[in-house]
């Protein structure tokens, strides 16, 4: 399958808070919050949850392509994605604007108080995408992630008109989007990605009921956290998988957008949606045992034992013959 994954490219600040943010929020002052936590380290690393996706998809052996707007610093994080499998050609550079930054703080409990900088992220609703499948011989999907809002919008708009299948995953921007903006992403998509919160929250700005978002997509995928995903789809039961024990828990960020590289992968490979789920799973395990959303590394061998650990032989059986881990 040829994937595009458009959204946010990043560079990710993350912070670490050696406490609890609640014992610092008052229930009744919460109207005026004024608050700075001394935080014990800081990590710079590479994200952006396109940037973040298609790494992954790129570990896992395959190619796809990186649709987004950075700014002129975006030399070396290009050179980290080319090596780890991500076609780069069709990411556009800004010349004013730096690439994004998100800086996150994250407590004890694993809670985490965020800030996202778009930069050159604006100029994404500048980019067609006709070039990009031109240019690779046709796209089989697209992958919408969170971007600049009008990026959005235009690149489903897109896909509805020259009638490539696409990937609603709109995360972090329905906190911003009103009803019929969400509406738009997600009609007619072919799969819908989102947590359980950001499920909750498009039916609440929609007014559709769960029913009826299930009616307007093919396939909807949510992730519960600790207790795993699950995968609904009309006329079929819904899939339930869980997650993989894990062999440390060193930070979440980026544990999402590792899910949907795995899930994303397994249907590139022609793989059930459980066993795509499953794959998910395992690459967002690996993402929490490290700092940082790019940091971790996939031998194949391992991660198959792994896999087959968390899900018995016959999943480790299905995935083996398409796994290519790729590590430079």
């Amino acid at each position: 399958m040829q994937v595009a994954v458009t959204g946010s490219i990043a560079t990710d600040h993350l912070m670490r808070f050696p406490g609890l943010f609640s014992d610092s929020l008052m229930a009744d002052k919460l109207d005026k919050v004024s608050l700075s936590f001394l935080v014990d380290d800081l990590e710079i690393r590479r994200g952006g949850v396109a940037a973040n996706i298609a790494f992954g998809m790129g570990c896992l052996g395959l190619r796809p392509m990186l649709v987004g707007a950075v700014g002129p610093d975006f030399a070396d994080y290009r050179s980290w994605l080319e090596r780890h499998g991500v076609d780069t050609e069709s990411v556009h550079v800004s010349e004013v604007h730096h690439t994004a930054r998100f800086i996150c703080t994250t407590d004890l409990e694993q809670n985490q108080i965020a800030s996202f900088y778009p930069g050159a992220m604006s100029e994404a609703r500048d980019i067609e995408l006709f070039p990009v499948s031109e240019r690779v011989g046709g796209l089989d999907l697209v992958v919408v992630g969170a971007n600049d809002p009008d990026a959005m919008v235009r690149h489903t708009d897109e896909c509805r008109f020259r009638g490539i299948p696409f990937a609603a995953d709109p995360s972090q921007q329905l906190a911003r989007m009103e009803g019929p903006e969400i509406r738009q992403l997600i009609e007619g998509a072919a799969y819908l990605f989102t947590n359980e919160y950001e499920s909750a929250l498009i039916e609440h700005k929609t007014g559709w009921s769960s029913a009826q978002v299930l009616e307007r997509v093919d396939v909807r995928v949510t992730t519960l956290g600790a207790q795993g995903a699950r995968v609904d789809s009309t006329g079929s039961e819904a899939v339930m998988v869980s997650c993989p024990d894990e062999e440390r828990r060193a930070d979440p960020t980026g544990v999402g957008d590792a899910f949907r590289a795995g899930f994303l992968a397994g249907v590139s490979w022609g793989l059930s949606h459980e066993r795509s789920a499953q794959v998910g799973s395992m690459v967002a395990t690996y993402v929490i045992e490290t700092i940082g959303t790019q940091e971790y590394q996939l031998a194949q061998q391992r991660f198959l034992e792994r896999l087959e650990r968390a899900y018995g032989p016959e999943a480790a059986s299905d995935v083996a013959p398409h796994l290519a881990c790729r590590q430079p």
